[in-house]
């Protein structure tokens, strides 16, 4: 019996130490595994800092550009609003008056320096029966005679009469026309003096206050139609329109006043 114990004893042990051998190897080749795994292993670069600069600064630039407004579209105030067509017409009718004025001024001070020319009764306007308004020129010549006198001699006899009314209504200082005969008026035309001159002026004076209450007129309908008022930002953009031409007024008023003095 005890043999048979020790031999039962023998295989117990045999078996015990196969199965520790068995299970150490396991271990073995789990571990083996491991690290062959772990030699395996990969990790991802780090991106490389000057190419994620870049990648930075073009993001950073592509918002600023998204943020930022171009002003090459952009047109100032004063730009925009002198190129409009109520601005532009207005301009345009302020500037048909001063010319008108500064003609009318041009002849009087041709008259203040006691130069006698045909262009001394360019201001009168005939009214025949048939038409108003009439230019002296387009119904008759005028010449100079001697220096001192000008001629008038119409086309037609029958106008003669409204010619000679019309030098007399045209209010001239000095000027009083004289028949000669059916188709000629005589016009002396006296050196001025000091008189002569100051109705002169005074004429030109009376004209310029004319122009000035037309140019008021036309940039009060100007504001009205941009519908713009004293408390407006736009308001010293259209006032400036009427201080150019205002300011040129004055300059002519003010030449003719150096002429006549």
């Amino acid at each position: 019996m005890s043999v048979v114990a020790s031999v039962t004893r023998q295989r117990l042990a045999s078996s015990s130490l196969l199965y520790t051998s068995q299970i150490q190897c396991r271990h073995l080749a789990a571990r083996r595994i491991a690290a062959t795994a772990q030699q395996a292993r990969h990790y991802a670069k780090p991106a490389k800092k000057g190419k994620g600069k870049e990648q930075d600064d073009a993001s950073n630039h592509g918002k600023k550009q998204s943020k930022g407004v171009s002003t090459d579209s952009l047109v100032p105030a004063s730009q925009r609003i002198a190129a409009s067509p109520e601005y532009k017409g207005t301009e345009g009718k302020m500037q048909g008056v001063l010319d008108w004025f500064r003609k009318e001024v041009a002849a009087l001070e041709t008259r203040a320096t006691g130069r006698v020319t045909p262009a001394l009764l360019s201001p009168v306007r005939v009214m025949l029966p048939n038409a108003s308004g009439v230019r002296l020129e387009d119904i008759a010549t005028v010449g100079v005679k001697e220096g001192t006198t000008l001629l008038v001699t119409v086309f037609e006899e029958h106008s003669l009469k409204y010619v000679e009314q019309a030098i007399y209504e045209a209010k001239l200082p000095g000027i009083t026309p004289q028949r000669v005969d059916s188709r000629t008026i005589k016009v002396p035309i006296p050196k001025p003096t000091v008189e002569t001159r100051n109705a002169l002026y005074t004429t030109a004076s009376r004209q310029a206050e004319d122009v000035r209450v037309q140019m008021r007129k036309l940039h009060a309908a100007l504001l009205k139609k941009a519908d713009v008022d004293k408390r407006s930002p736009d308001f010293a953009i259209y006032q400036g329109l009427s201080d150019k031409f205002m300011g040129e007024l004055d300059k002519i008023l003010a030449h003719l006043k150096k002429a006549t003095s």
